[in-house]
């Protein structure tokens, strides 16, 4: 790799993005920091593998998404309850803050992770199509599609039309 970014400098720079990635994925500040540490460990490691350095804030991005989907499907491998029963008794929806930020961040976490992980990447990491197609390695007219419908389950849910609960991927 040319001119390989110093690892603190990384650090500095994509741990917030990260950490917002993580938290939107995981729904916990403690899976959030640790799926972001994780991240960076494996950047440690494997960093060097980068050909280009402009592009490490999409491959932290898309290490962090894989180490999310190994350690979920580690997780419903030796879960004893559906997944779904434990997400609805995990998350109590009764304190739900007033703040428009805070009421679209809390929709969120009932929207489908499949739609999710493309909104939080488009609107509060301000990635284009094509780099979140990157990102979760799927097509970007799977992209364009996903951010579509979980702007649609997300409108719902703003204007109170919608589900609390998750969606399940259609």
């Amino acid at each position: 790799m040319s001119a390989e970014p110093k690892f603190e400098e990384l650090v500095n720079r994509y741990y917030r993005d990260l950490y917002r990635f993580g938290f939107s994925l995981t729904r916990s500040e403690a899976d959030a920091a640790d799926l972001t540490q994780q991240t960076f460990y494996i950047w440690a490691n494997k960093g060097h593998q980068l050909r280009e350095a402009g592009n490490a804030k999409r491959w932290l991005l898309t290490t962090l998404h894989r180490e999310f989907l190994q350690q979920r499907r580690r997780q419903q491998r030796f879960t004893e309850e559906p997944l779904e029963d434990a997400l609805e008794q995990a998350y109590d929806v009764s304190d739900i803050s007033r703040t428009d930020v805070e009421t679209m961040l809390n929709c969120l976490n009932f929207i489908h992770e499949n739609y999710r992980a493309p909104l939080v990447l488009y609107y509060l990491e301000d990635l284009a199509y094509k780099e979140i197609a990157q990102v979760l390695e799927i097509p970007v007219g799977t992209v364009q599609s996903r951010i579509a419908r979980g702007k649609s389950q997300l409108w719902q849910l703003l204007n109170g039309t919608g589900r609390r609960k998750e969606w399940r991927v259609g």
